[in-house]
């Protein structure tokens, strides 16, 4: 077995990096897939979603979780892509060389972009680090709201960018946080929810791109 490896990056804190995490290995999981989650972000968020999901709910042998510095990622990538389908990694929201041996190692690399101009800002330099280490990187537009003239003028910008923008979007739903909360992925707490459906829609297309790569 050879796991797939998704780097979730981004400058800005709080553009959804661990809520895309959380609902795309729920997804994987949904279709009967094992998964593993890396942490590196040292406000650890996604560690506190998957313990407070284990103190909840009985442990799940398709779903691993883990942390590593910038230094240690690789051996834990190594490790970790011989034993599940997919690695989704967290990183911390900054641009600089801790996020470069992620990167590096990355089959595809997401970058959350929500409807706001100061997100949009901060893509460039995740975008020109991706490029730097020679991978390609892929915006996943969350939190959208295209009945608003700042959705629709960020929509326009990102088309702008060097990147591949993804059909799937993820939209401005509280059920996401609430989720979240619950130690949850939205397909698990409300599967038949317009939400659910766009994350399913995502995890489709992240597959169909690691393909392509």
């Amino acid at each position: 077995m050879s796991g797939q490896i998704i780097v979730i990056a981004q400058q800005k804190g709080g553009s959804g990096k661990t809520t895309v995490a959380v609902n795309l290995a729920t997804a994987f999981l949904s279709k009967g897939k094992s998964v593993a989650l890396l942490d590196t972000d040292p406000q650890g968020s996604l560690g506190k979603w998957f313990m407070m999901r284990i103190e909840k709910f009985s442990e799940n042998p398709n779903l691993r979780f883990s942390t590593a510095t910038a230094w240690g990622i690789s051996y834990e990538l190594r490790s970790l892509s011989k034993v599940v389908d997919f690695i989704i990694v967290d990183t911390p929201p900054k641009a600089d060389s801790d996020l470069r041996p992620a990167l590096r190692a990355a089959d595809l690399i997401l970058v959350p972009l929500s409807a706001s101009h100061v997100d949009l800002w901060a893509t460039q330099d995740v975008l020109d680090l991706a490029d730097r280490v020679g991978k390609d990187a892929h915006i996943v537009m969350n939190r959208t709201r295209s009945d608003t003239r700042l959705g629709a003028e960020v929509a326009d910008a990102v088309h702008e960018f060097d990147a591949k923008v993804l059909k799937s979007t993820l939209g401005s739903r509280v059920i996401f946080a609430e989720a979240l909360g619950l130690g949850l992925g939205v397909v698990e707490a409300k599967k038949n929810s317009i939400a659910a459906l766009e994350v399913m829609a995502l995890a489709d297309e992240v597959t169909a791109s690691l393909l392509d790569n």
